[in-house]
């Protein structure tokens, strides 16, 4: 990690860390990472942003995830990359990506529903992705907004349109590869907090005399957990890192799909060793553990990922795969130096 982006992460976790400590409303902490220039992080220098990309943004949105950040970043980095290129680029106002869009554009409107839009903030635009490009609408244009909450209580609002008028932006990687990439490094900061969490409370909960963390089942239970973690955060990087190839879809769908499942199975083990105390609204981990359960599904779970792959592996043939993943593998390494 170079000096620039320590001091990035050094100052994203102060930031989130406060917010969390501050109990901060989504539109407080939108605030507040907006004026930090976080939005910013694609933005060239020379227009007030970090000139930075996936290598980047996963360190910054990981620290979200850790923290439970409870402002739109995520996003609002979706909706920038899908955006990069534009001949107009996107205004200073909070523009969210959708995880779905259904419909169509004919001409320069668009008819359809925005589906999985950050609601209950300043939201002003809002990027769709269909036939291949993505695109840019006002979010007040909206004909009929349906208010809807995720398991963790945040807003996930459909937004229908008629004939809105539109904005089209240049060809690109479809946007569900990003938000899959944005939420698998949440998905990496907030089961490192899970991890924390049981390690810390086994070593306090008293059981027959003693800690329940020195009974073997106990222990055992915290190395799955820790190895759910590894293993997210490993992927997480590494699809961050090959998010520079042309074509970074096997990685980024290898990331989310092993990132789902160490949501789910880290949320099951974190209970287990917490007990009923960990279902308690008092109680930090549940509050975790419903992002988590979330996140597992955004932007495809884990058996849409896999049947990805698994159609790419299919379409190389047996005999191809291993020199497939390798030379991947080494493009990687090189773009990266």
């Amino acid at each position: 990690m170079t000096s620039d982006l320590e001091l990035l992460c050094d100052m994203a976790d102060r930031l989130f860390r406060d917010l969390k400590d501050a109990d901060a409303s989504p539109e407080e902490a939108w605030n507040a990472v907006n004026e930090a220039g976080f939005p910013k992080i694609f933005q060239k220098e020379e227009e007030g942003g970090f000139a930075g990309d996936w290598a980047t943004a996963f360190p910054v949105l990981r620290l979200a995830g850790y923290q439970r950040l409870n402002a739109p970043l995520t996003e609002c980095l979706v909706a920038a990359w899908g955006w990069r290129g534009a001949e107009e680029p996107l205004a200073d106002e909070l523009t969210v990506a959708a995880a779905q869009t259904e419909g169509q554009i004919d001409g320069s409107q668009f008819t359809g529903k925005l589906v999985g839009v950050a609601g209950g903030i300043s939201t002003r635009h809002v990027i769709g992705y269909t036939h291949g490009a993505p695109f840019l609408v006002a979010a007040g244009d909206a004909a009929d907004v349906t208010e809807r909450s995720t398991p963790d209580g945040s807003r996930c609002d459909i937004l229908t349109f008629d004939k809105a008028q539109v904005k089209t932006g240049p060809a690109s990687s479809d946007i569900m590869l990003w938000g899959a990439l944005a939420y698998t490094a949440l998905i990496a900061g907030a089961t490192d907090a899970v991890l924390e969490l049981s390690i810390d409370y086994a070593n306090e909960r008293q059981q027959f005399g003693r800690p329940i963390g020195k009974f073997q089942a106990v222990q055992q239970a915290l190395a799955e957990c820790a190895e759910e973690s590894a293993a997210v955060n490993c992927a997480g990087q590494a699809a961050a890192r090959a998010a520079m190839l042309d074509d970074p879809a096997f990685e980024i769908g290898a990331a989310k799909a092993r990132g789902s499942r160490a949501a789910v199975n880290a949320a099951r083990i974190a209970h287990q060793i917490h007990g009923g105390i960990g279902f308690t609204q008092e109680h930090v981990l549940h509050h975790y553990t419903s992002r988590l359960i979330t996140w597992s599904s955004a932007y495809g779970n884990e058996g849409y990922w896999n049947r990805h792959i698994g159609e790419y592996a299919a379409a190389l043939g047996g005999a191809q795969i291993w020199p497939d993943i390798t030379s991947r593998s080494d493009r990687v390494e090189k773009a990266s130096t």
